[in-house]
């Protein structure tokens, strides 16, 4: 069994490349969704947010309000390292948990989805960090089509995260993804066949 890292700023493909994967026959972890588990109402991790960032952040159901509380850490880098701080470790926790899940039920490879992979050290959770990468002019192209966020509030996650130069340090592979979908489903179709459990 193979374990393959897809990490890349927001932006750069990394649910899309996810998608194909997954029509491979890969099984598929998304961390925001194991991060979004986290914040479930009454759990520890709750309590620690919104003794971090205040009773706002939490709507009138108990839930975590998430664009409220994007609003306060992508603007101010020492909040976001603090949320990081409190998230990251469940988070993570559950990621292993899914992967001897998925293990023991046979899987061939399974794929983590993580924009923080790199910056959480969770590369040694895979076998394979896989890379995307897009120009700025295809992310921001890509961005437009996020109506549940603000360009402002695009501007300050892209600032805060890792520049892609940094992250290809740690990758195996690097997709360069600025062009058709075609394309992006060609190469990652032809790495798949690369791996020995294709």
């Amino acid at each position: 069994m193979i374990v393959i890292g897809v990490t890349g700023n927001i932006g750069s493909g990394k649910s899309t490349v996810c998608r194909i994967l997954a029509k491979l026959g890969a099984t598929i972890i998304d961390a925001d969704k194991l991060a979004h588990e986290t914040y479930k109402p009454y759990s520890r991790t709750w309590q620690e947010l919104i003794n971090a960032f205040g009773k706002d952040i939490v709507k009138a159901n108990g839930e975590i309000d998430r664009q409220k509380l994007g609003q306060i850490v992508f603007s101010d880098p020492s909040a976001l390292a603090q949320l990081n701080q409190i998230v990251h470790p469940e988070a993570r926790r559950l990621a292993q948990e899914r992967i001897e899940t998925y293990r023991h039920q046979g899987a061939k490879a399974i794929v983590v989805e993580a924009t923080l992979l790199i910056e959480a050290g969770w590369t040694n959770l895979v076998n394979k960090v896989w890379l995307m990468v897009a120009s700025d002019d295809m992310v921001a192209q890509r961005l437009t089509q996020h109506k549940e966020i603000s360009e402002a509030q695009l501007l300050a996650r892209l600032r805060s995260q890792m520049p892609a130069e940094e992250k290809m340090k740690y990758a195996d592979v690097i997709i360069y993804n600025d062009r058709s979908i075609n394309q992006l489903e060609a190469k990652v179709t032809e790495l798949w066949h690369k791996l020995s459990v294709a």
